[in-house]
């Protein structure tokens, strides 16, 4: 079960995030072997002091503008480089279609945990509930 968080400045529409969520959600389903239903993710809208990034820092294809997100995603079940690799740029793919976005202005950053660090409800640990794929 990934959770994703999705940070950007203010002022996109509702529809706007709307398609950042969906995109990234096809992404995580088509290339990081997540379950159509397993859909977690927080947007947050900041302001511009709120929201510090270099524009060009490790970005060859060109600065960062206003659109830039950064999008952190906690997983429990670890992917190879390959799956990561194939879903950063299936996302960057789907961020173009919709809601727009150039593949300069995609951060992305995935970090891991363990079952016992996660507890889907009722107070029971997620490593009890998770197989090995």
């Amino acid at each position: 079960m990934p959770m994703s968080r999705i940070s950007l400045l203010k002022g996109k529409s509702p529809e706007y995030l709307a398609a950042l969520s969906n995109s990234l959600h096809r992404a995580m389903v088509e290339a990081f072997n997540v379950p159509a239903k397993d859909r977690f993710q927080m947007i947050h809208q900041h302001e511009p002091h709120e929201l510090v990034f270099d524009r060009d820092y490790e970005s060859p294809s060109g600065p960062r503008s206003d659109d830039f997100v950064l999008i952190n995603i906690t997983i429990g079940k670890p992917r190879s480089t390959e799956m990561k690799q194939a879903f950063y740029r299936r996302l960057v793919e789907l961020l173009a279609e919709a809601p727009g976005l150039r593949p300069q202005d995609v951060m992305v950053v995935v970090s891991s945990s363990q079952g016992d660090d996660w507890s889907f409800s009722g107070g029971a640990p997620a490593a009890s509930l998770w197989r090995p794929a």
